[in-house]
């Protein structure tokens, strides 16, 4: 009934660490294996709040609907309910892969939601007109130049946590770590443009 002491406490210590890197080795790193360092995403699921207001931004839109780096699902499940399809998500990490179909199959939507292990830098992305992108701002610069080059001017990316430095919202919902952006493909050209053209040769 006595206490730890020094050698009990170090002893949880190392049992602690060792039980959080098991933890990264056997669910997280899976995913990250073939991505460069500064690309390289943590998981963080959304909150009911975060979904909420992503999903308001997409409210009466339609078309092809994508999250990339999808995580659990439940962008892209919420994404269908509201009526945008199809609604699939990217991701490469295999647990929550299989997460995200266990909670697709839980809710009634096997084979109506997709969840593909493809890594979101090598998709075409020409055909979507609704994207979420939940991720670290490290990933904005390099992700802002991969969507102007491929979506279609009609498309409208919606992106949480953080925004993208250079482009202007059209609209924006929350505050703090539960905002979310807004951004118009064609209003995020012309404004790319205006800038080229009145900068100096």
């Amino acid at each position: 009934g006595g206490g730890l002491g020094g050698r009990g406490l170090l002893a949880l210590a190392v049992a602690s660490g060792v039980a959080a890197w098991a933890t990264w080795a056997v669910l997280l790193m899976p995913g990250f294996r073939r991505v460069p360092l500064r690309l390289q995403v943590p998981y963080q699921p959304s909150s009911p709040r975060q979904v909420a207001n992503a999903l308001a931004l997409l409210r009466g839109r339609a078309g092809k609907t994508v999250d990339l780096g999808s995580g659990d699902g439940r962008l892209v499940l919420e994404a269908y309910k509201q009526g945008l399809r199809p609604a699939l998500g990217y991701e490469l990490n295999p647990w929550l892969l299989c997460l995200a179909n266990y909670r697709a199959w839980k809710a009634g939507y096997h084979r109506k939601v997709s969840f593909l292990k493809k890594d979101l830098w090598k998709v075409n992305l020409s055909d979507c007109h609704n994207v979420i992108v939940f991720l670290a701002p490290s990933v904005k610069p390099p992700l802002a130049t991969k969507l102007l080059a491929e979506l279609p001017d009609e498309a409208r990316v919606v992106a949480g946590r953080f925004p993208f430095p250079s482009w202007t919202p059209s609209s924006t919902l929350g505050q703090g770590l539960e905002q979310v952006w807004a951004y118009d493909m064609k209003e995020v050209r012309r404004e790319a443009q205006s800038s080229t053209q009145g900068s100096p040769v």
